[in-house]
């Protein structure tokens, strides 16, 4: 008996499946589609391209920022996946001029079906929440800051 239980021990080991590292590099395609994912997003508000915009975008977005206030409880703003096409659609966007445009891309990590971005805009600062639904990269979530205006 004494020899069975060390023996049932390394069976039941060997037998495990082995762990799989939680920090696996993405995919080159999958880096490749959540940065166009990124960009259809920016550069399609920049070009008041509403099409690459809904492309970019899960019908059930989340965009929102917290604005400090003087005089009570912070607030949370929300957008939705309509009124940022809608924005677009009416080129919102557009009035940037060219030269200001600013479309830095940057992916933070990548897990599975779930990746976080930062994207970089001329004014403000978007943090992505990306998930792969039905095989393509949408942004499901955003929480963004404006960046200070400049004195």
């Amino acid at each position: 008996m004494r020899r069975l239980v060390p023996l049932m021990l390394i069976l039941t080991w060997l037998a495990a499946p082995l762990p799989v590292a939680a920090d696996e590099p993405a995919a080159d395609s999958d880096a490749e589609a959540i940065r166009a994912a990124a960009l259809d997003y920016l550069e399609g508000w920049y070009t008041g391209d509403a099409d690459r915009m809904e492309r970019a975008l899960h019908p059930d977005l989340a965009k929102r920022i917290v604005r400090p206030t003087d005089d009570g409880p912070d607030r949370v703003d929300n957008m939705s996946a309509l009124r940022l096409v809608q924005a677009t659609r009416a080129g919102w966007g557009t009035r940037v001029p060219s030269d200001q445009r600013r479309a830095d891309i940057v992916i933070l990590d990548v897990f599975g079906n779930a990746a976080t971005v930062r994207a970089d805009a001329r004014d403000w600062v978007d943090y992505l929440h990306v998930g792969k639904v039905d095989g393509q990269w949408k942004i499901i979530n955003v929480l963004w800051e404006m960046r200070p205006r400049p004195e």
